[in-house]
């Protein structure tokens, strides 16, 4: 991503917010896993769509005051000793490069407090005190959860009672939702290197393996082609274990005659893919798998035909469910549209971008420039059958565009496929 692209983020959230003001957002911090071992990082990703800067311990400064619109970068000074063991962290020529914030703007961590004290005392500062100050207060609901932002409101409310501090959480996901040109591409290379991936697992599919022996293939592939990460865990979930939405246990046999559906993705520069597929396991469906999974996959046509602006995520669901209870009265499994959820027990799609699940304001209708996922699913548990077939779709001025229409999903094309490059059947 070029640094214009966060030049122009930042600006877009300088019209959101009010003046004069300051904004704080920081990129995370090292998470501890065992002993001296630390969790891989996940910079935050809000503050990421303001800087492009990947990086722990690093803080974004956002100065507002009428025509001044400032952005500041606190990093970690290099420490030689470090450097020698985990690596060298960015230098302010590189944190500027990549975020676009001038050379001059660039600090060091030792020089925040004393940077934010100017800020808010009326005797250092030129402009005058500062008086509001944001902050990304996401909440979540889990016993003992905290995060830098959280903690620095605390300091603030401490240090500088006369502050008043604002979220700016909403701001920024309302910005989020409406993807740029930019964010599209990296979607589809991620959606293309997803694409590989899946046809990498078609083609080592065989019964008598292990999920994670198969899941192995995608990793290996997403890894091969670009050190791409998973978007999350990846779902491997063959025969009965599809019937459970979040199956991640992937240990289970291998089945003759089952089938395996895959809910899997990954990222480019943090913008991810988010697929599912479902095939036979030995490359041919039986009748009933077949019935089932055109089902499903009418649905998810129909549901893409269906998506425009405007059309609310109530709507988009209520479509959806029509549409499967439909089908599950074909096939037999209901009688009443009040029985689907036995069979159906997830919402139609959900935003995709930075995150898998990207967050959205949800009271806002689908709108052109947002990237959504179309992901029926039925999960017969009796039958050990379970099928999702999932697209990441690009709103447009008039429909959509399906980024991941060159996976494939039809019946006679899987079918087709496996029994010409298959390794094993």
């Amino acid at each position: 991503m070029q640094k214009s692209f966060f030049i122009k983020t930042r600006k877009n959230f300088f019209k959101k917010i009010e003046s004069p003001s300051v904004t704080v957002l920081f990129s995370g911090r090292p998470i501890q896993r065992t002993a001296d071992q630390e969790y891989p990082f996940e910079v935050n990703r809000n503050f990421y769509y303001l800087t492009g800067i990947n990086q722990a311990q690093v803080i974004l400064v956002l100065i507002k005051n009428n025509n001044l619109q400032e952005a500041h970068l606190f990093i970690e000074e290099n420490d030689p000793v470090l450097v020698k063991w985990v690596g060298k962290k960015l230098e302010p020529v590189e944190a500027s490069k990549i975020s676009g914030i001038e050379l001059e703007n660039i600090h060091f961590l030792s020089s925040f407090d004393s940077f934010m004290f100017k800020l808010f005392n009326s005797t250092r500062s030129p402009q005058g005190t500062y008086k509001v100050l944001y902050l990304d207060l996401e909440q979540r609901e889990l016993p003992g959860y905290t995060n830098q932002a959280l903690e620095y409101s605390e300091v603030i409310r401490k240090k500088y009672p006369a502050v008043v501090i604002k979220n700016c959480y909403e701001d920024i996901i309302h910005l989020r939702m409406y993807k740029h040109p930019e964010e599209v591409a990296l979607m589809r290379e991620s959606i293309e290197t997803t694409k590989g991936g899946i046809e990498e697992l078609m083609r080592s599919s065989v019964p008598g393996l292990l999920e994670y022996q198969l899941e192995a293939y995608f990793n290996l592939w997403i890894k091969y082609h670009g050190n791409k990460k998973p978007s999350f865990e990846t779902i491997v979930a063959s025969g009965k274990n599809a019937t459970i939405l979040h199956y991640v246990n992937n240990d289970d046999v291998l089945k003759d005659k089952d089938l395996i559906l895959f809910d899997l993705g990954c990222q480019t520069e943090c913008y991810v893919s988010d697929i599912t597929r479902t095939f036979p396991i030995n490359g041919k469906f039986t009748k009933r798998q077949k019935e089932i999974y055109n089902v499903v996959l009418d649905v998810n046509k129909k549901c893409i035909e269906f998506l425009k602006p405007g059309i609310t995520w109530d709507e988009y669901n209520n479509y959806a469910k029509k549409l499967l209870s439909e089908g599950c009265k074909k096939l037999g499994l209901i009688k009443e549209d009040s029985e689907l959820s036995k069979y159906y027990y997830h919402s139609i799609g959900h935003s995709v971008g930075l995150d898998t699940h990207d967050p959205a304001l949800y009271q806002y209708p689908i709108d052109e420039g947002m990237v959504i996922t179309v992901e029926p699913g039925l999960y017969i548990e009796e039958e050990g059958i379970g099928i999702r077939i999932e697209d990441n779709v690009l709103i447009t001025k008039d429909g959509c565009i399906n980024l991941s229409k060159d996976i494939i999903k039809e019946v006679d094309e899987i079918e087709q496929f496996m029994k010409e490059n298959n390794k094993f059947i």
